[in-house]
């Protein structure tokens, strides 16, 4: 894959923890930059990325630092979307989502995603990935080494600048990846179970997460020089007030990590 001057990786790490990231050994991702607690704009898969798709990505509120902080200065601004900021947006797109905003600029838009809320065979899955010029849906939460093959393939070839978005699945409960010495037939976080377990939570996600940096190595490196975004979309509650998994409000749920490299010009400029 040649990765042309100006492109942009985006991951998201579906329902990983802030605090599963912090004590994983992820050093491919801890290489983008610094890591930031962020807050998500919505604690489940379609409202975030819905939310993410026209420049809301998550953000701490209390810097006034562009990208980090969306509402200083979004990382991806559309035209008439929200507050306009304090300060310069990093890409000002056109268009109903960024993705159109990034194939109108003459981007390749390839976007692979895990989660059913993505799945092209329903009508609600179909929302999310429609926009894209080429789309992928593996078909599990557990796929990333084919995803990544995918977006190698469908690259390959390119000569104009990427936008590549991974919505990788392994952090999503049950917490499995492929060669995982346990069974993913048994989730540890279920809604209103009696039978979950929050130390194994935190052993299996943060088993997955180490294995999803080692498959993400290669690709990140080849992005190295440009704009890479890399976040969960939301958090799991784990027994905290008696609650389990995601789809509710709560700080678990929407406490998330946030690394983020944006590509400078040579003049030092903004990388538009």
């Amino acid at each position: 894959m040649v990765v042309a001057p100006g492109s942009v990786l985006f991951v998201t790490l579906d329902s990983c923890r802030y605090d599963t990231f912090e004590r994983a050994r992820v050093p491919n991702m801890k290489a983008i930059g610094p890591l930031h607690r962020a807050m998500a704009p919505s604690y489940f898969t379609f409202g975030s990325h819905a939310a993410m798709f026209v420049g809301f990505t998550p953000g701490v509120a209390e810097r006034t630092e562009p990208a980090v902080n969306p509402k200083y200065a979004k990382l991806f601004k559309l035209d008439n979307a929200g507050f306009p900021g304090k300060g310069v947006p990093s890409f000002d797109l056109t268009g109903p989502n960024i993705i159109e905003g990034f194939r109108r600029r003459g981007y390749l838009t390839l976007g692979t995603a895990a989660t059913g809320w993505f799945d092209p065979s329903t009508e609600t899955g179909r929302v999310l990935g429609q926009s894209f010029e080429r789309f992928h849906y593996p078909g599990n939460l557990y796929s990333l080494a084919r995803q990544l093959a995918w977006v190698e393939e469908q690259s390959a070839q390119a000569s104009q600048p990427l936008f590549v978005f991974i919505n990788v699945g392994e952090t999503h409960v049950p917490y499995y990846h492929a060669g995982a010495p346990w069974d993913r037939a048994r989730n540890p976080c279920v809604p209103f179970s009696k039978d979950n377990d929050a130390a194994e939570c935190a052993r299996r996600q943060t088993a997955c997460v180490e294995h999803v940096d080692a498959l993400l190595g290669p690709l990140l490196g080849r992005f190295a020089q440009e704009t890479v975004l890399v976040c969960a979309d939301h958090g799991d509650c784990w027994g905290e007030d008696g609650l389990w998994e995601h789809g509710i409000h709560h700080p678990k749920t929407l406490e998330v990590p946030l690394l983020l490299h944006l590509r400078q010009s040579r003049d030092g400029g903004d990388p538009r």
